[in-house]
């Protein structure tokens, strides 16, 4: 659920900020073993936005994964910030890094095969592994 148009967020450090505008085109939560291993933790939490709808203000550092995209994080901190991938136009912010918690709820979780099995699942559409292109949500 929504609170505002703008979003605010950024690195633990402070060093990398974003602003996001308006509402993101989807919310997800994936269980895969990059964002598992990249976030250190059992999922990552996402927005996908309209890449020209995000400010970045900031030096970021980008590992290129030509399997997995662009990860983009804090040179200073090493902050995981956001995630995108050539020639989608998109960009997916890390719920974690946004200023103030209970934005988004996640509208699908994708690779729930990897889900631990302690955790529940959402009441959302379940997708084993990726969300079909196109799909809702």
């Amino acid at each position: 659920m929504e609170r505002s148009f703008e979003r605010s967020g950024g690195c633990v450090c402070g060093a990398v900020r974003y602003v996001a505008t308006g509402a993101p085109l989807r919310v997800g939560l994936c269980h895969c073993l990059t964002c598992r291993k990249r976030h250190g933790a059992p999922c990552n939490a996402f927005a996908a936005y309209p890449i020209e709808r995000v400010g970045i203000v900031g030096e970021t550092r980008t590992w290129e994964d030509p399997q997995h995209g662009r990860h983009h994080g804090c040179p200073t901190c090493g902050a995981p910030v956001f995630w995108s991938a050539e020639g989608d136009g998109e960009i997916e912010i890390h719920l974690g890094g946004l200023d103030e918690p209970g934005q988004f709820t996640p509208q699908y979780e994708v690779w729930v095969r990897r889900r631990e099995p302690w955790m529940p699942p959402l009441n959302v559409p379940q997708y084993v592994e990726n969300r079909p292109a196109g799909s809702p949500s």
